[in-house]
């Protein structure tokens, strides 16, 4: 049994395969409070957003088919919250049971395994009533081929007969074990069989009496002759043990897998229902397939700042239409939303090719092969390199992890040295990730950075509005980042004598 709930050909893999960048790419764009809000104080989910967000999917399809599963799941919420606590109650009950095996003989692995398969079957059977009961609610490709299996598979007739087979496993009389006498009365091949049926016929009682079966037994006190029949015993139940306790294990994977594959919907569900408890917009993204370069978006904003601030509190969204370019440049003014809509791309790329809805009114991006961040750090305090130094090194890192097809977000990079030294870096680093099929957004105050895109077709450009709103328009880079703004705003000054300070805040 497969649940195929995130993929519709194949089960999520055992061991995760996170991207290379996680640890930076968490910190830069902010992704914890998604996570914690995904989670809503459970641990197992916030383990399972966080891997399902940083192995994001790189095909149209199947970012398409998880946002199919995920609006049942929206439509259908306490049917969701039901199978996925199933799930959750089977897996605890039987390690309930395991925890109570501290004897690993065929007897103990056997009676241990019958339990388990026990409360297996009783989920099952809740859960193919579940089928029965909401299969027509679901329209989503995943869920009516989980339903389908359910109701196909545990079908009547595999109740009955799992039954029949656990009845003969308990062996309430005897067990019955076939063996060869080798030379000195050594027993070998010895063969588990089929139980004498509890009903005796008539014909089976005459038989008895008139052919007694040869028999002996052992004294009370016969401790070696006893535990010589334990170890026949345990020979004869090895391979029916080794089996159920095989099929139990089969049973929990598919449990195993639903747990982990709905908690990630539950996450979702948590998470839009905090968005939606503070007044935030969200929408299912719209993939764009990787041939073709389009990054658009009505009201984008930063999903993690909007979990953090205040209930009540303005997010402002951003609304652009970078169709056709693969480099975004962000100036304008400090302190003017620039790093959180940074965080919005990445977040809301993030959250697409989760197969998520995305903090927007509608968002429409061309698929990557991942997302990678280069971010200002703060100096290193224990002074082993310079911060400049620090940026160079993390760029060599990148370079080494980076695929064609990927996204690279730079906030203030190569700022740490003069303006002309880090803007000629990181043209020649941008130029370089274009050529290699690498789409780039770049936040920057480095004028003579910006101002050499002018002109390359390859290049859109976003500015922040120079009233502080938070909110970016479409506009080529200015040579003053405003400055004089921020002093006039903190010291009260005239506008005449701030001037000055004005133009030779040009460089910031």
């Amino acid at each position: 049994m497969k649940t195929y709930l995130l993929f519709a050909d194949h089960d999520l893999a055992h061991e995760p395969t996170p991207v290379p960048n996680a640890e930076d790419l968490t910190q830069d764009v902010a992704l914890e409070p998604l996570i914690e809000a995904m989670a809503s104080g459970d641990r197992f989910l916030e383990e399972v957003a966080n891997r399902i967000l940083l192995e994001p999917l790189t095909a149209v399809d199947g970012i398409v088919y998880r946002q199919q599963v995920l609006t049942d799941c929206l439509h259908n919420e306490d049917v969701v919250r039901e199978l996925y606590e199933l799930s959750v109650d089977a897996y605890t009950r039987q390690r309930k049971v395991y925890g109570w095996l501290s004897d690993r003989n065929p007897a103990s692995i056997l009676s241990h395994a019958i339990q388990v398969l026990e409360i297996f079957v009783s989920e099952l059977r809740t859960l193919r009533m579940i089928a029965v009961e909401h299969a027509s609610e679901f329209e989503s490709p995943g869920f009516r081929r989980f339903f389908e299996m359910t109701i196909n598979e545990l079908d009547d007739a595999y109740f009955a007969e799992i039954d029949r087979h656990l009845r003969l496993l308990r062996f309430r009389n005897s067990v019955m074990i076939s063996a060869h006498l080798d030379h000195g009365g050594k027993p070998s091949a010895l063969v588990l069989r089929r139980p004498p049926r509890e009903k005796r016929t008539i014909g089976d009682r005459w038989n008895a009496l008139t052919h007694p079966v040869p028999s002996f037994r052992i004294a009370e006190r016969d401790e070696a002759g006893g535990e010589a029949l334990n170890v026949m015993r345990g020979k004869g139940l090895n391979l029916v043990a080794d089996a159920l306790a095989r099929s139990t294990d089969h049973i929990l994977s598919f449990f195993q897998m639903m747990r982990y594959e709905l908690g990630f919907y539950v996450g979702c569900l948590n998470l839009a229902h905090t968005l939606e408890d503070r007044g935030r917009r969200t929408a299912l993204p719209v993939p764009v397939p990787s041939q073709r370069q389009h990054f658009a978006s009505d009201g984008l904003y930063d999903v993690s700042l909007a979990l953090v601030s205040a209930k009540g509190t303005e997010i402002v969204g951003n609304t652009f239409d970078a169709d056709g370019h693969r480099l975004l440049v962000v100036t304008g003014a400090n302190r003017g939303g620039k790093s959180t809509f940074l965080r919005s791309v990445g977040l809301g790329q993030l959250m697409m090719q989760a197969g998520m809805f995305v903090p927007a009114t509608s968002l429409s991006a061309t698929v990557v092969t991942g997302v990678f961040t280069h971010f200002k750090r703060e100096e290193d305090v224990e002074l082993a390199s310079g911060k400049f130094d620090e940026e160079l090194a993390r760029m060599h890192t990148i370079i080494a992890q980076i695929s064609p097809g990927a996204l690279m977000l730079f906030n203030e990079s190569f700022a740490a040295t003069n303006e002309r030294e880090g803007s000629e870096i990181g043209r020649q680093i941008v130029h370089a990730l274009l050529q290699s099929g690498i789409r780039v957004v770049y936040v920057t105050h480095l004028y003579d950075l910006a101002h050499g895109f002018i002109g390359d077709p390859d290049a859109y450009f976003l500015r922040a509005e120079r009233e502080r709103t938070f909110r970016l328009v479409e506009g080529e880079p200015l040579p003053t980042s405003f400055g004089g703004d921020l002093y006039r705003g903190i010291f009260k000054e005239d506008p005449g004598t701030a001037e000055p300070i004005a133009a030779a805040a040009g460089a910031e």
